[in-house]
């Protein structure tokens, strides 16, 4: 599968359990593209889509229009997540160059990669 990042693809995120996202619905793809394309690697990671208004970094703002998306979406970068690449089911279009970078600074935020403020490290 040959698909680049910040490309959207329709996928099926069930099973699921607790509060993940669940259903068929848009992702944007945010592994690497070399990752995507090597059949050694059967997985690719995906941040899920709503429609729902989220607030703050963890949830930035997508436009409808050239990335597919049929109206103003939220990435839920909080439900990163693998999936196998024989979960998609359709590649939309691409989320534009602003969007994947506040995603990006948003996946930065979520996995610890910066800090956003100062912190005092509890084993000090």
């Amino acid at each position: 599968m040959k698909v680049a990042r910040g490309t959207i693809v329709l996928t099926t995120l069930d099973p699921t359990i607790g509060h993940e996202q669940r259903g068929v619905r848009p992702c944007i793809v945010v592994s690497d593209p070399a990752v995507n394309v090597d059949q050694r690697f059967p997985m690719i990671a995906v941040v899920p889509i709503t429609g729902t208004r989220g607030v703050g970094a963890l949830y930035p703002q997508l436009n409808p229009g050239r990335s597919g998306l049929t109206k103003e979406s939220y990435a839920l970068v909080d439900q990163l997540r693998s999936i196998d690449k024989r979960r998609v089911r359709r590649v939309f279009g691409r989320v534009s160059t602003s969007e994947l970078h506040a995603v990006d600074q948003g996946l930065a935020l979520f996995l610890g990669l910066v800090r956003s403020a100062p912190a005092q490290d509890q084993n000090e």
